[in-house]
Formats: C-alpha cells, sequence, structure tokens
C-alpha cells in the first residue's frame, strides 16, 4: 500500500496526501525556478524533512536517556547549486532552551541527529552542516 498520494494541480503545483492520516502538504516552485513560491517548495520540503528527522532521533535518544529537548527550535538554510540545478547544502542550526545538558547528552543528541535517517539517505556530495547551540 502507497504510504502518500500526489496530485499534480497544475501551475507547478502539487498536492501531497499522507493516505494514513489524510494529512496534506502543497508544493509550489520557488521563485527562482518559474514558481510563484507561495508554498513549500519540494527542495524545502527536503530540507526540513533532514531537521524533523534530526529533531525526531534526538527526541528518541532523549526519551531513552530519561532527558527531554523541548522547547529547542532549529533555523534550516537550503542553498542550491548549478549545472545540474539540485540542493548542494543544508545548514542547520539547532538552538536549545536553557538546560544544562551534560557534556555525555550533548553527545548523544550530536550523535543522534546527523545519524538520522534522512541524513542518511541524502547523496554523500550535499553538505550537512550541523550545529548545536547549547545554552548553560
Amino acid at each position: 500500500m502507497a504510504t502518500i498520494e500526489t496530485i499534480y494541480l497544475g501551475e507547478l503545483r502539487t498536492e501531497a496526501k499522507h493516505i494514513l492520516s489524510g494529512d496534506k502538504v502543497v508544493t509550489d516552485a520557488p521563485l527562482d525556478n518559474q514558481g510563484k513560491g507561495e508554498a513549500f517548495s519540494p527542495t524545502d520540503l527536503m530540507s526540513a524533512s533532514l531537521g524533523s528527522c534530526m529533531f525526531t532521533i534526538m527526541g528518541i535518544a532523549a526519551r531513552e536517556h530519561g532527558f527531554n529537548i523541548d522547547g529547542t527550535t532549529c533555523s534550516i538554510t537550503k542553498i542550491m547549486a548549478a549545472d545540474p540545478r539540485r540542493v548542494s547544502e543544508i545548514q542547520i542550526n539547532f538552538n536549545f532552551p536553557v538546560i544544562n545538558y551534560s557534556d555525555k547528552q550533548k553527545l548523544i543528541l550530536e550523535k543522534a541527529a546527523i545519524n538520522c535517517p534522512v541524513a542518511k539517505s541524502l547523496h554523500p556530495d550535499l553538505i550537512q552542516k550541523v550545529s548545536f547551540n547549547f545554552k548553560d
């Protein structure tokens, strides 16, 4: 059974439906590639997926070790390249709340993030620059 069903809506837009939940995501081509930029582009979603996957795996690791990462945020920057047009780099900056994480907990979180399934599924030529900003 399919996980996602997607329909092309025209005008460089798609709508993807998650079969199990019914949730929908609309994509639009970006302004620099003939689109209107009125929604996530497919490459935006890929970049967001990397950040969300890292968060998910860090959350699992934190739960398993008896601490949490609630309130942590991240900002994601996608850098495009040409010939061929592709995402060449994704920069993710994690900003943790003021929780005195131990050095061991910090290491657990960093290892979890860089080993998430999306990170390991992306082409090795794609640069993943990840920073972890812990506030003490």
